[in-house]
């Protein structure tokens, strides 16, 4: 079986846990891998084992020998990086939050589908073992009809003007790289085509990002989704799905989900543990390999539809919040 070759844009933090993921996926091979200095990509591709390494993302979106490129820049560079992998006949994994807002994301989504190529929101959540399980549990309606719906992220993080979530520059703040995760959590368990009411509220910092979000969703099931997601404060990061039957915990950290409890009116607790290969990357690996194996331009599990709806979804939270990126200003 020929090995799916792959490209890594930007050398941070996400970008090595990835680079981590494939160098113990058998069926694929880093070749190359680009970032803003020369610097960082020598000691990135050397870290890694990287044949060839640049300092300029355009060579990276050019080079013949690379399938798909995983995008691991900053928000607010997510739709220009895509863009350009795109236009050079690159398919796409691009980490979450997918874009700034939802036109950038239909603009992409546009172009992939024109030019019949692969793109996913590396929406790593989505694709563990537990979350399977969990999804299967919700079709099963193991828990009757769902109530509620509660997720939260939540860290402590020191304040650092330059740091990249409280740098408005780089679209920082809270909703974008933590309020992402419950509300896609949300997404897949209720959807977020046909809510019937949203409030929310968001408390604001020095430097004038998001610190702290406040979302209520309400259904026209009268089911209810609370959602949370902050800077300065920390939470156990867990979600909850009640219903008229009894409910379910995803253990601690629910976006990086090993352990779930099903919990059923009158029945001792049942506790399902599903490890996940090495650090975690690996399952979403597993999906895009699925997808250009079997010539997908999406996902089943990360539509892009559903992306898109998310973005719309907190499109109109900032608008409710006057939150406008720099990018965004006319």
């Amino acid at each position: 079986m020929d090995k799916i070759k792959w490209g890594i844009l930007a050398t941070g933090n996400v970008a090595n846990n990835f680079a981590q993921a494939l160098s113990n996926a058998s069926d694929a091979e880093l070749v190359a891998v680009a970032s803003r200095t020369e610097d960082n990509a020598s000691k990135f591709a050397d870290k890694w084992g990287i044949a060839r390494h640049y300092s300029q993302y355009d060579a990276l979106a050019h080079d013949p020998d690379v399938d798909i490129v995983y995008i691991a820049s900053p928000h607010n560079y997510h739709y220009e990086h895509m863009l350009m992998c795109l236009n050079a006949g690159k398919h796409v994994l691009c980490e979450k939050a997918f874009t700034l807002n939802a036109p950038q994301a239909e603009e992409c989504i546009q172009v992939a589908r024109e030019k019949n190529l692969f793109l996913m929101e590396a929406m790593w959540m989505r694709f563990f073992p537990a979350t399977a399980h969990l999804r299967d549990w919700l079709q099963q309606s193991v828990i009757g009809e769902i109530q509620l719906i509660q997720a939260d992220f939540c860290l402590n993080i020191p304040f650092n003007a330059e740091h990249r979530l409280y740098n408005p520059t780089l679209a920082g703040g809270a909703l974008l790289d933590l309020g992402i995760y419950p509300i896609s959590f949300a997404s897949m368990v209720m959807g977020l085509d046909a809510v019937q009411d949203v409030k929310s509220i968001a408390h604001f910092g020095n430097t004038g990002v998001d610190e702290l979000d406040s979302i209520i969703i309400s259904y026209p099931t009268q089911a209810t989704a609370m959602l949370s997601c902050g800077l300065r404060a920390y939470k156990p990061r867990e979600a909850f799905i009640m219903g008229t039957k009894g409910y379910i915990k995803v253990h601690n950290i629910f976006f990086r989900p090993d352990t779930l409890t099903l919990h059923l009116n009158g029945q001792d607790p049942e506790t399902v543990e599903l490890p996940f290969e090495a650090n975690g990357y690996a399952h979403e690996i597993h999906e895009v390999h699925h997808c250009l194996r079997n010539n997908l331009q999406e996902s089943p599990l990360m539509p892009l539809s559903e992306s898109l709806t998310i973005m719309r979804f907190m499109d109109a939270l900032r608008q409710e919040w006057g939150l406008i990126y720099p990018e965004e200003q006319p």
